[in-house]
């Protein structure tokens, strides 16, 4: 595997999962790609899509059947109206009409052309096929939706890094090479990456996009934060950060993002106030996620809320004068451990159950805190250690297949785990640690691998079938 950005690894998408409906709406627009070069969105009359496995189990909970309406649409997930969201689909649905790539209208049934298929294929948890035809033939193509909003294509899984991923001065496959670029050059976690993303972005061009991530991140809070109501799927679960902030919200006035920071910096900081401010900020980004707002993959959507909670938290209760430099820094060696993990193991809960998502997301925090936080490389590496080390095992089994249960409050117990493993590897001497990042990481490769599936975000194990919708 090639050179993984943080760009990659924090992606701007719609909720409310990377795997099951970022994945499959990039994967839509793969095959629109596809069907323009070879001829077939000219001719091409029906389409189908087959999906298989967990994407099959868990897809209509997750809104894959959305996403591939939407993406095959030529709606783009990163920039369409939220809010034209369901218009779009009513649509469909409506008028069993699409507008394959926003330019021609083809007969489209959903309950009929999108097909749930239980059966797994081999590559991957996360399959699905797209099939045009018309009277004389047909051309399909597989693809897998492999976690974080990452897509292969089938006969592609293994092809080899391009140029492009050769050029970067610090190659990292694994946490040791880390520490080897930082130790042996005197560089901090964050300028590696600095240099590696200078290969392909000017340093303006790096902050301006790691900063316009922030702020997606800081509207998605904001808007956790201001909205009431119960989320949607048929759970009926109220959402819980709006009733929080009511409590903790100060005096203070504000019009806008940077006013409302300005405004929780003037509320009481005590022990409990800070645990339910951090677990206000989790939640809120995640119940956006759950009602398909856009947000942030960290590195996927279940798992979205842990890395804006704690870097809200750096900002509003550690340091009251940290602004772009810090959020960039934080974001930059974030991405980077991200990045070992989905090359040495997973960030797909289908593949690794939530250990990947959540156990990922509470590491990188853990990391990107350290760092902020005067820790060393060998202590931020050692901080992604202890959040990871203490995520092992945890399964995914979301209650009707929606990210909602127990997902949404799973972010907010790894924001919590995040901050803890960062202040004890601040005070924990290197010289002294018995267990690598590298080992850890195995570790819960090995795990994944052992785990059931029916704990894989599958939803035919564990709470998913301890609760049944009716009993919600």
């Amino acid at each position: 595997m090639g050179y993984i950005s943080v760009f990659d690894m924090l992606k701007i998408g719609v909720g409310p999962s990377s795997s099951h409906t970022l994945g499959p709406w990039r994967a839509a627009e793969s095959f629109l790609r596809e069907i323009r070069s070879n001829g077939w969105f000219s001719k091409g009359e029906h389409v189908r899509v087959d999906l298989y496995g967990s994407l099959s189990l868990t897809g209509i909970g997750h809104a894959t059947d959305l996403a591939v309406m939407l993406g095959l649409s030529g709606t783009d997930p990163e920039y369409v109206p939220v809010e034209d969201i369901d218009s779009i689909v009513d649509n469909i649905k409506k008028s069993h009409q699409l507008r394959l790539g926003a330019e021609k209208s083809i007969d489209f049934i959903p309950e009929e052309q999108i097909v749930f298929n239980k059966e797994f294929l081999p590559f991957h948890a996360n399959g699905l096929t797209f099939t045009i035809w018309d009277k004389e033939g047909e051309y399909q193509s597989t693809f897998y939706s492999v976690g974080g909003g990452f897509v292969v294509k089938e006969g592609e899984e293994d092809i080899a890094p391009n140029e492009q991923d050769q050029k970067v001065p610090y190659p990292i496959e694994k946490a040791q090479d880390i520490l080897t670029h930082t130790l042996g050059n005197g560089k901090i976690i964050s300028d590696v990456v600095t240099s590696n993303e200078l290969v392909f972005r000017t340093n303006d061009e790096v902050n301006a996009e790691l900063m316009r991530i922030w702020n997606t991140m800081l509207e998605c809070i904001y808007t956790g934060c201001h909205t009431e109501g119960i989320l949607p799927g048929g759970l009926k679960v109220r959402r819980r950060a709006y009733d929080m902030y009511q409590n903790l919200k100060g005096e203070t006035p504000y019009q806008n993002t940077t006013e409302w920071i300005t405004s929780i910096r003037k509320t009481k900081v005590y022990f409990r106030q800070i645990l339910k401010w951090v677990s206000c900020f989790a939640l809120a980004v995640n119940e956006v996620n759950a009602s398909l707002g856009r947000v942030v993959t960290a590195p996927t959507n279940g798992s979205a809320g842990v890395i804006p909670a704690v870097l809200m938290y750096y900002l509003v209760i550690e340091n009251h004068k940290a602004g772009e430099k810090e959020i960039c820094q934080f974001l930059k060696v974030a991405g980077v451990v991200g990045s070992v993990f989905k090359k040495r193991a997973t960030i797909s809960a289908a593949m690794g159950g939530c250990q990947a998502e959540i156990g990922v997301s509470s590491a990188m925090a853990a990391a990107g805190l350290c760092e902020l936080m005067g820790g060393s490389p060998e202590q931020v590496l050692i901080a992604a250690e202890i959040a990871m080390e203490h995520h092992l095992g945890l399964t995914c089994d979301p209650i009707g297949g929606l990210v909602q249960i127990p997902c949404i409050e799973r972010n907010s117990m790894g924001a919590i785990k995040a901050i803890n493993a960062a202040e004890l590897a601040l005070d924990t001497d290197p010289k002294n640690v018995k267990v690598p990042l590298d080992k850890v990481i195995d570790t819960m490769w090995q795990t994944a691998q052992d785990m059931n599936n029916k704990y894989k975000e599958t939803s035919e194990g564990g709470l998913a079938v301890a609760v049944n919708l009716a009993d919600c």
